[in-house]
């Protein structure tokens, strides 16, 4: 009986889409959104099928590729690395039907958690082959943490070279990670007794530095975060998107 009323319920609602103004052509509109707590391990591919059930759940009057396979049309910005947490992600999508953004970002918050969430949605000034950098805030819990190690991991990051394997299309090769560390700042948190690293990164289509190498390059010159997973933990947290100028890209 409630899966009938569902049912009806959302037959209505696309009669309801039919019935608003169409576009003369599809408009895009960009969704900001944060993926915090549990959802830092789903992936990208699991994200992109999340929100494709998501736009359906919500009936928006999203547009559809042409074709033998129509689909939504999803755009994501730079993918996150499974671990990581954003409060900045961004997807453009398309509708072919009048519509408000306010309107977009209540109807799929309603489909929603507060790990995974919709915080701002509008009509796009800039593409996102225009984004050069991200923000990162990095928490390190580790035994001895202190000023000194806070101290000897701002030197590891800001010390060329750091000679690293990074996976590319064409194969693996070995980069030095420093020159796509454009800033860095280190701090040791007495409260917490972890050290903090604050830090933007090189994220342009073609030189994009994984945060995740940071740790990588700690472990390999200082030792730390290689023991017991149990007593040791870092945290990565992307906090904005920047344009080739180091302004906030939206």
């Amino acid at each position: 009986m409630l899966s009938e009323e569902i049912k009806n319920n959302k037959l209505l609602e696309k009669k309801r889409l039919n019935a608003l103004p169409a576009l003369e052509r599809p408009v895009t509109v960009r969704l900001k959104f944060r993926k915090t707590g549990s959802l830092q391990y789903i992936s990208h591919l699991d994200l992109q099928r999340t929100f494709n059930r998501v736009i359906s759940r919500a009936c928006l009057p999203v547009w559809y590729t042409k074709g033998f396979n129509p689909h939504i049309k999803m755009v994501f910005s730079t993918p996150l690395s499974i671990g990581a947490q954003s409060v900045c992600e961004y997807l453009d999508i398309k509708i072919d039907r009048e519509m408000p953004c306010e309107e977009i970002m209540k109807r799929l918050n309603a489909e929603l958690t507060d790990e995974l969430y919709v915080t701002d949605a509008y009509f796009p000034s800039h593409d996102f082959s225009e984004i050069a950098g991200a923000c990162y805030d990095v928490e390190i819990y580790t035994q001895g943490a202190n000023e000194k190690m806070a101290e000897e991991i701002q030197s590891v990051l800001t010390t060329s070279p750091v000679m690293l394997t990074k996976k590319t299309k064409s194969g693996e090769k070995e980069i030095d990670i420093i020159p796509l560390i454009y800033s860095v700042n280190t701090s040791f948190d007495s409260e917490r007794s972890t050290v903090k690293i604050n830090c933007v990164l090189s994220a342009s289509s073609t030189e994009y530095l994984n945060p995740e190498m940071l740790m990588t390059a700690l472990k390999q010159k200082l030792g730390i975060m290689s023991g017991d997973a149990r007593e040791e933990w870092y945290s990565i947290m992307r906090t904005e998107l920047l344009r080739q100028n180091m302004t906030k890209f939206e």
